[in-house]
């Protein structure tokens, strides 16, 4: 599949702070139209020092049948990260090589689900967001941590939830997917309502704390990194 929108990859500090003020406009909220048949994980693994532009990364994309949760189709990519750590703008060391593996796939999901934030960052604009606005999709973050504001622990029952406030705004929500483990941080993307997001990693999550398909996109991503052993590409090559 390929992304709807592209832009230009920033390399400093200053310029990408200018994309995400460029496309953050764009992000909608909205109801999903029909029950989604089928669910995408995205992951990816680095190699490295971990906060270079140099680092090795793997993508890794799993598409789910949302009803059984069976793999349909995967697809992986590697390359550099080409951009540095910075707090807010993550994303630019993910997407690059995350697209690339998404234009391997040989079908299209109904739903992206990130292992990361979407609202739930100091611009509003986290990488589900941003993959959501590229890719055309509806996409959502799964984290295991919230990355600001403030919530109530939520019940200890599987789907107990507690709402995530920043600035007077809800961002997230903290979601029991198991009775009495730790939850996870789901924050909306882009085309989908909080209430969407939640039900849908709920439904990816039948047996354990992650989603299957952050499980089965980490384990991918991992496996594509360790099977890399050609010096750093210039940039993202799928496979």
């Amino acid at each position: 599949m390929d992304p709807q929108r592209e832009h230009d990859w920033p390399s400093t500090e200053q310029q990408a702070y200018l994309v995400q003020q460029e496309l953050r406009p764009l992000v909608r909220a909205a109801p999903l139209t029909a029950p989604p048949r089928t669910l995408a994980g995205l992951d990816v693994a680095y190699g490295g020092s971990h906060g270079s532009a140099d680092d090795r990364v793997a993508a890794a994309v799993v598409v789910l049948d949302a009803d059984t949760l069976e793999v349909l189709d995967s697809a992986t990519a590697v390359g550099t990260a080409g951009f540095p750590y910075i707090p807010g703008l993550f994303a630019f060391r993910e997407l690059p090589v995350l697209i690339a593996a998404l234009r391997g796939l040989r079908t299209t999901p109904d739903v992206l689900l990130c292992d990361g934030q979407g609202l739930a960052h100091p611009r509003r604009f986290g990488l589900a967001c941003h993959l959501g606005v590229l890719a055309g999709l509806p996409t959502l973050g799964v984290a295991k941590t919230p990355l600001l504001g403030s919530w109530d622990e939520p019940g200890p029952a599987r789907g107990d939830s507690s709402d995530v406030n920043d600035g007077g705004e809800v961002v997230a929500r903290v979601l029991r997917t198991q009775h009495g483990v730790k939850p996870v941080t789901v924050s909306t993307g882009h085309l989908i309502t909080l209430d969407d997001a939640c039900a849908l990693v709920l439904r990816a999550s039948p047996h354990y704390r992650l989603p299957e398909t952050t499980r089965l996109s980490d384990r991918l991503s991992r496996t594509a990194l360790a099977a890399a052993a050609s010096p750093a590409d210039a940039g993202p090559a799928a496979t």
